[in-house]
């Protein structure tokens, strides 16, 4: 085998990760080779240069460090680095041609091109910035070939690599709640896995374009009653933040049936900042919910109070929805026999007719508590005439029973200065 002769470059090249420096702390004498008494210890500390002047014993370090390796990168953060050529002889180089790309496990992104012959004469430098936001996980290598023409030769080439990781700085997690009235609730888990503090600027949900979509966390500028969750920012290492957002159909998006069965939501978008201010940007991919089993009717509550008197009627109006692909006929069934807890008055027994597929039915009912305390109301009966079923609901609603209206005032006013 041949062996490769080495040759000597006139062109040196150079690369920095540009990053914000850290403060660098007081080197601190090692206690196993040095016995050191308090006075010698705090002698020690106030010789050193770093140290903060009248705050020795505190170790906060006064120096900004320069970064002396390209340091954790992570995912969604703006890979910024500065590339310098610099000619080391005492020749005249021509002809520079400079190309750096970044090598990912699926794709090469080139970021100089090395279109232009640059005239390089002793001592001088070519310097290069290049940005690429990172986009992937895993090893990352920073390709840079150099091409150039000396006196001695016309054409040299030399090559070099840089390695780095590119980690995740969030892990987040999504659970869906798909609610009666077609909304759907989000709930966002975010959780810091860095070994620093991340500060959190947004986290927002994109929606598909059938949703419209509500923040239920209180936001900055917004007043605090405006959500039911508080707006989170500074995250510790292995600490977590929630979020929840209200999705709506928009109007014109079709049928509820149609839209029940739409499972892509959305994406999240979040921007985030690590302790040194630099800025990092995520979003997940489509999120897709599982959508809600129902069943051929579905029963729901249109409105009902949340507190009764006792031995009151109230009323409740509920909707029927034909979920079918077949027209049903239906009849509605109200039975007072064994429930002590209410009672249904007025017509319990009614026609609700012909329901095309799709199609719904409102229906209006007076309930008489029996007892109080928290009750359910049960035992609502739909019977489908055509194929004679019968669909029996549960639990439906819940209602707070009082013994008188004084109490149905005192809670009122309480739940008014609350809210004040």
């Amino acid at each position: 085998m041949e062996a490769r002769e080495r040759v000597d470059h006139c062109l040196a090249l150079k690369v920095m990760r540009l990053t914000r420096p850290s403060i660098g702390q007081p080197a601190l004498p090692s206690s196993d080779t040095t016995d050191l008494s308090q006075d010698m210890l705090k002698l020690k500390l106030k010789e050193d240069v770093n140290s903060l002047e009248q705050l020795e014993e505190l170790s906060l370090g006064k120096l900004l460090i320069l970064p002396q390796a390209f340091g954790s990168i992570y995912l969604g953060e703006t890979f910024s680095s500065y590339i310098c050529i610099h000619n080391d002889s005492t020749e005249t180089c021509r002809k520079i041609n400079l190309k750096a790309d970044l090598q990912t496990s699926t794709q090469r992104i080139s970021l100089v091109s090395g279109q232009d012959e640059l005239e390089l004469g002793p001592g001088e430098t070519i310097d290069h910035v290049i940005q690429h936001e990172v986009k992937e996980l895993g090893s990352h290598i920073l390709v840079c070939d150099v091409t150039y023409s000396s006196q001695s030769a016309d054409k040299l080439n030399f090559r070099k690599f840089f390695k780095f990781q590119v980690m995740k700085p969030l892990d987040v997690k999504t659970k869906f709640y798909n609610a009666e009235r077609d909304e759907v609730y989000l709930e966002a888990q975010v959780q810091n896995i860095t070994q620093g503090i991340i500060t959190l600027e947004r986290v927002s949900l994109e929606p598909s374009n059938v949703f419209t979509v509500k923040s239920l966390c209180v936001e900055e500028s917004e007043d605090e009653d405006s959500g039911i969750f508080s707006n989170g920012t500074a995250l510790q290492p292995q600490d977590s933040w929630q979020y929840l957002f209200c999705l709506s159909p928009k109007p014109g998006a079709g049928s509820d049936k149609m839209v029940k069965t739409i499972t892509s939501i959305g994406k999240l978008d979040i921007v985030w900042r690590t302790a040194h201010g630099d800025k990092g940007r995520l979003q997940t991919s489509q999120l897709q919910r599982q959508p809600p089993v129902s069943g051929e009717l579905s029963l729901s509550v249109v409105s009902a109070p949340s507190i009764a008197v006792l031995h009151k009627p109230f009323p409740l109006v509920l909707k029927i929805t034909n979920n079918s692909e077949r027209t049903v006929e239906l009849q509605l069934n109200l039975e007072n026999e064994n429930y002590t807890n209410f009672m249904f008055t007025g017509v319990v027994n009614s026609m609700l007719g012909l329901l095309e597929p799709g199609g719904f039915s409102k229906v209006k009912i007076d309930v008489i508590p029996e007892s109080t305390g928290l009750q359910y109301i049960t035992a609502i009966r739909i019977k489908d005439l055509l194929l004679g079923r019968d669909y029996v609901y549960n639990d439906q609603v819940q209602v707070f029973t009082v013994a008188d209206q004084d109490l149905v005032n005192i809670i009122h006013l309480g739940a008014d200065k609350s809210g004040a």
